[in-house]
């Protein structure tokens, strides 16, 4: 059974695909109440599951009129959502930053699943067994020189 934060984030996924601009707006009381929930388990939902490194951009304005817009960013191409991943790492990153940027190039069939899982166990914290915050320093170079080849790659290869 999945729960109410699961079903929130699908549906406005659902949302967003259906539209034109790849962009919603809601308001977070509204969609609170249909979904009998608290406005803050909103806030979770969007604060977890739309973030920057799964390719989206959130917009909100406080008060009375306020609203919440989501939108979904599509890269030019690949090497373009691989260049924008890279200038996002810095020089520090954690692991659930890493894990989304995976989930998003799997999305974009930049990786395939196996590269993905291989991706995943390289930037582990049990596979970077140091301490903070060298583990996080670690992992950004390790993240950076494994996109490096998805830079490159032939648009005909196959995925």
């Amino acid at each position: 059974m999945r729960n109410i934060s699961d079903v929130i984030e699908t549906y406005i996924k659902k949302a967003i695909d259906e539209s034109e601009q790849r962009s919603i707006e809601l308001k977070r009381s509204e969609l609170a109440d249909y979904f009998q929930c608290v406005p803050s388990q909103i806030n979770y939902v969007i604060r977890t599951r739309f973030t920057v490194e799964k390719g989206y951009v959130v917009e909100s304005k406080r008060g009375g009129g306020g609203y919440i817009r989501i939108i979904k960013v599509k890269p030019d191409d690949k090497a373009d959502l691989v260049n924008q991943m890279t200038n996002m790492i810095g020089s520090h990153l954690s692991q659930q930053a890493a894990s989304n940027m995976i989930g998003r190039l799997y999305e974009e069939d930049v990786i395939n699943k196996r590269e993905a899982s291989l991706m995943l166990n390289a930037i582990h914290r049990q596979t970077l067994n140091v301490h903070l915050p060298l583990r996080d320093e670690l992992r950004a170079q390790i993240f950076k020189a494994m996109l490096i080849p998805f830079m490159y790659k032939e648009s005909s290869d196959e995925r």
